[in-house]
């Protein structure tokens, strides 16, 4: 998420346009909250990304089993 919300506000101020500065905006914004991850983990001493925050099971694929 915040990834996301960086990358946005840098294509924004660099009012980016086309492929290749998207793409740099997109690096730019994942390094950012890389970094952010990084700091977080080391602050509190444990990793934030663990297997067990993942679903074993997409819910997309879960519902239409069900169906």
């Amino acid at each position: 998420m915040l990834g996301e919300r960086v990358t946005t506000e840098i294509t924004r101020t660099k009012d980016a346009q086309g492929f290749s500065k998207n793409k740099d905006a997109a690096k730019e914004g994942g390094e950012v909250a890389g970094n952010a991850r990084k700091d977080a983990e080391k602050r509190i001493g444990k990793p934030i990304s663990i297997n067990g925050n993942y679903l074993e099971e997409p819910e997309k694929r879960k519902r239409k089993q069900v169906s």
